[in-house]
């Protein structure tokens, strides 16, 4: 079968993807087949685009995306054609209207979580459970610190954070995204642009500084985040949407109060299937319940995914960005 599918030839800017027609065969040994009906944008596919992390090419792109099963290879158990299902993780390409997968990868949508949803919510909804609920326990009446609150991670996490009870503190850009962001679990929102961070920090927790910080940021923030936490606090760097962090150096954690530091990634803490399993099932039970609204606030066209890098990349986006086919 043919399929329409972003490849890039080489790592660079968004101009090295384009939109070819490639042959997809037969789902081979823990293989299935999936018709592609959405598929969620993430930085991390900017990161891979542009060789900052390293991947073999030709290659396809995207690691998200939800769909229905056309087809079932030998060795597959628990799924059938027809199945809804979705993604975040496996070979890179989903952006693709059809394409293979192993199995081992994908899990059953649930009846009350729409495909769009669902492509919204593997990557982002499943970093947003690991890194409250096992990277850091976050704890109700707790103080916490998200760098980026109007992204789709932020806005996630906001809620999620609020149904556990954390007092919540999100950093965004402007008055749109401070504003999307106080709608969404954050108890206290900051305007990087126009606030002094450290110092309204030190001012809503009373001068001790905040227990963790999610920081997504990266370069830009890395100091700030340092000063932000309290004595024995959580640097917990899960992207760098600035550019990389330089050398982290131990001297800095400990004369900042014996600080932890992490550098977490999904992939491995959802490593095993099991693992997996459970946080997209934590993942689909906020939505099913109502705690996370998931904020879908740009579609683009497969034939539009430049621009759509180049939204990323540019800070031009709020909440989650899809690509609907």
């Amino acid at each position: 079968m043919q399929a329409r599918a972003v490849i890039i030839q080489e790592t660079g800017g968004p101009e090295k993807m384009k939109v070819e027609t490639v042959e997809v065969g037969a789902p081979g040994e823990g293989q299935v087949a999936i018709k592609q009906t959405a598929i969620g944008l993430n930085f991390l596919d900017c990161y891979q685009r542009a060789g900052v992390y390293p991947m073999q090419v030709p290659s396809g792109l995207g690691q998200e995306a939800a769909g229905v099963v056309e087809a079932v290879g030998p060795g597959v158990e628990g799924f059938s054609v027809g199945d809804r299902v979705a993604y975040a993780g496996g070979p890179p390409g989903a952006y693709a209207d059809y394409r293979l997968i192993p199995a081992a990868a994908i899990v059953k949508v649930p009846d009350g979580v729409s495909d769009e949803q669902a492509a919204a919510l593997m990557l982002k909804g499943m970093t947003a459970e690991y890194l409250l609920n096992r990277t850091y326990q976050v704890k109700k009446g707790e103080f916490v610190l998200f760098h980026a609150a109007a992204g789709g991670v932020g806005l996630i996490a906001g809620q999620w954070g609020a149904d556990i009870g954390a007092r919540m503190i999100g950093i965004a850009g402007g008055p749109e995204k401070c504003a999307l962001a106080k709608s969404h679990g954050y108890e206290f929102v900051i305007d990087r642009k126009s606030e002094d961070v450290v110092a309204r920090v030190k001012e809503i927790t009373g001068g001790e500084g905040v227990p963790v910080v999610y920081d997504s940021v990266g370069k830009d923030t890395y100091e700030q985040t340092l000063k932000c936490l309290a004595p024995l606090g959580y640097f917990v760097s899960f992207g760098s949407a600035s550019g990389q962090i330089a050398a982290v150096k131990p001297i800095e954690l400990q004369m900042n109060g014996s600080l932890f530091y992490t550098r977490p990634t999904l992939m491995v803490y959802n490593a095993k299937r099991a693992d997996m399993e459970a946080s997209a099932a934590a993942a689909f039970a906020m939505v099913e319940k109502g705690a996370v609204k998931l904020e879908i606030m740009q579609r683009y066209a497969l034939e539009d995914v430049g621009q759509a890098h180049i939204d990323l990349e540019g800070a031009k986006t709020m909440g989650a960005s899809l690509i609907t086919l």
